[in-house]
């Protein structure tokens, strides 16, 4: 996350200056990183806010106005449990809010919103929250931190959220471009949940440790070509979800057949994250353009 801040003042001072920043999109799982891996990417959910009488959002897309106006809104929600979290209270905000990145399509929206209310609390109630602090307190909002995370730090995450406890790191990917597939249609994620199976075997179990260990280890290495192999080696949710994604097998045929290393199902879909090489991505880009209805784009990586 990026941001520009006023200079500071002390907490004496009843009223905190306006506040500007940006919150990444994401793509969570990458395959067998079931709700534990992340990659922040270039588009972003923008906020301007300032104090004022009243709760009051602004939108600046068009599509963002099925969402709440006040502090129904998951932004301002947020920024108030947040601050009652700590002992605080939120000041009535107008914020104006734009953004880069398609609800409910698997990039993160509300993770990005969450975060963005972390961030509202943080400024206007002068908490001085860490990252950490601030993937903790999204984690618990989510439950688990493969979205958040790197909505906060940027890059690559790998983070483990349980009880209230937290483990986290990061790592940026050199050498690597992402292109997202977007369909025209949205999967609930109550709906790309209840297509899991309830258990799974002891085979599946061992086999996914042994996958996710070996992916990271290629990651680290930048071994691409391996991790791209393991990443699409998943058994504990694309299986299962691919189903409700038309273009997957059109998508993923295609991608491979001009050298990406890797298509996988971002976040609880419908759109899907392909990684390869920075030489590619035009060209790849290109191919995608008779999966029809879809967009097709280059994205930068957020480190």
């Amino acid at each position: 996350m990026t941001k520009i801040r006023s200079s500071n003042i002390s907490k004496a001072y009843q009223k905190m200056p306006a506040h500007r920043f940006r919150v990444p999109a994401t793509s969570a799982n990458l395959g067998p990183g079931f709700d534990s891996m992340g990659l922040a990417l270039g588009k972003f959910l923008r906020i301007e806010a300032e104090e004022s009488g009243r709760f009051e959002v602004v939108f600046q897309d068009d599509f963002l106005e099925v969402l709440p106006v006040d502090e129904e809104n998951l932004v301002l929600a947020t920024a108030i449990q947040v601050a009652e979290k700590y002992g605080e209270t939120l000041p009535p905000l107008k914020i104006k809010m734009s953004s880069e990145i398609p609800l409910t399509h698997g990039m993160g929206s509300s993770a990005s919103a969450i975060i963005a209310g972390i961030e509202l609390a943080d400024h206007f109630c002068r908490l001085g929250l860490s990252d950490f602090d601030k993937v903790k307190c999204g984690s618990a909002f989510e439950g688990h931190p493969d979205n958040v995370g790197p909505a906060v730090t940027g890059g690559l995450f790998v983070g483990y959220y349980s009880d209230g406890g937290l483990h986290y790191h990061t790592l940026a990917l050199d050498g690597l471009a992402a292109i997202v597939s977007v369909p025209p249609y949205e999967i609930d994620t109550g709906e790309a949940r209840a297509a899991l199976p309830t258990s799974y075997s002891r085979a599946d179990a061992v086999s996914q440790n042994a996958i996710n260990n070996v992916m990271l280890l290629s990651i680290m290495n930048n071994d691409y070509r391996s991790m791209g192999e393991l990443m699409m080696s998943d058994r504990l949710h694309e299986p299962y979800r691919e189903s409700l994604i038309a273009e997957y097998e059109d998508i993923r045929r295609i991608t491979l057949s001009e050298g990406a290393y890797a298509t996988v199902i971002s976040g609880a879909g419908p759109s899907l994250l392909t990684l390869c090489r920075e030489e590619d991505a035009d060209r790849i880009v290109g191919a995608l353009a008779s999966v029809s209805g879809c967009l097709h784009e280059k994205v930068d990586i957020f480190q």
